[in-house]
């Protein structure tokens, strides 16, 4: 049995129909169905049970029915403008640390989602670099305390845990996220329905459009955690990008480009986010490869075309 928390929302989704793929079908759901309409993410995925996340934090303390082959924790407040800090650290932090807890003492490997929120303003973005994690809201906080925690841990662990550090993730299954939903999607809409993209003036040293972000397909990130379920005797925290940033510029000509008409306009930046804006993140995977993961990530031509031919049904 695999627990995967978050099963419900962008990445647990796409995480549980990686599992299926490779014949899993043992799967217990973790989530928090309040928006009930996160549950057409799992219309079309094979899971044994559902549990919402309260629950499960009660069968934590009071001891899980069966011990799970693994976990992943995908589950998280990810709504970055979220400034209620209590909330984020009880849902982010505590609610890790919890479940690292048993997973140590249970010996159940846990591979948990982290974030390149940790790096905030840096423009250095590894690991192994405490001077490098510069978080600039309470979410990118959350992340970072609970890496710090399993640092601490590590070496203790008579199990496997790994933490993936997602760069920026796009791909289907994420129309739920309302505005923490990715550009591409956003973009998508807005050429729709207006037949142009809007994307912000110049910020932070960069001209309009030419921010630049890591961006990599949730398949690919799929990819990585179904790896390290293959590799238990792997353990630490790791980025997840593609290693390579893009403008977003260039984002929004493969969004063009696969429509095949479209502009783009650029629009004031907004002065609420002058000081918690990330205008450039480039994931340094050398320690994902050095671990041994080699399979190659798609760029955001490729990616943003098998996105959008996902979700508007064009092969």
């Amino acid at each position: 049995m695999i627990v995967v928390t978050g099963g419900a929302g962008f990445i647990g989704c796409n995480l549980i129909r990686g599992l299926n793929r490779a014949g899993i079908d043992d799967i217990v759901c973790v989530d928090d169905l309040t928006d009930g309409s996160k549950f057409r993410n799992l219309v079309d995925c094979r899971i044994g049970d559902y549990w919402d996340k309260e629950r499960f934090a009660e069968l934590l303390r009071e001891g899980l029915p069966t011990r799970p082959t693994a976990v992943f924790h995908q589950g998280a407040c990810s709504v970055t403008t979220e400034r209620d800090g209590r909330f984020m650290m009880e849902t982010n932090y505590r609610y890790s640390v919890d479940l690292l807890e048993y997973c140590l003492d249970a010996r159940v490997p846990l591979i948990y989602a982290s974030s390149a929120a940790v790096y905030g303003a840096s423009t250095v973005f590894e690991e192994t670099s405490e001077s490098a994690e510069r978080p600039l809201n309470v979410y990118g906080y959350s992340k970072l305390l609970f890496d710090r925690y399993v640092r601490r841990r590590l070496s203790e662990a008579q199990s496997q845990v790994a933490g993936l550090r997602y760069f920026n993730v796009y791909g289907p299954g994420e129309a739920h996220k309302g505005p923490m939903a990715s550009v591409a999607l956003h973009w998508d809409r807005q050429l729709r329905e207006t037949g142009e993209v809007r994307l912000f003036e110049g910020s932070g040293g960069y001209a309009a459009g030419e921010q630049r972000r890591d961006f990599i397909h949730v398949e690919d990130v799929v990819k990585v955690n179904l790896w390290l379920l293959e590799h238990p005797d792997i353990s630490g925290v790791f980025n997840v990008g593609t290693g390579r940033s893009a403008s977003f510029n260039e984002l929004a000509r493969a969004v063009i480009a696969w429509h095949g008409q479209g502009s783009v306009r650029y629009i004031p930046f907004p002065d609420e986010l002058e000081s918690a804006y990330q205008s450039f993140t480039e994931a340094d995977i050398g320690a994902l490869r050095a671990a041994g993961f080699s399979e190659p990530f798609l760029d955001v031509e490729a990616g943003v075309a098998a996105y959008l031919s996902a979700i508007h049904g064009r092969s």
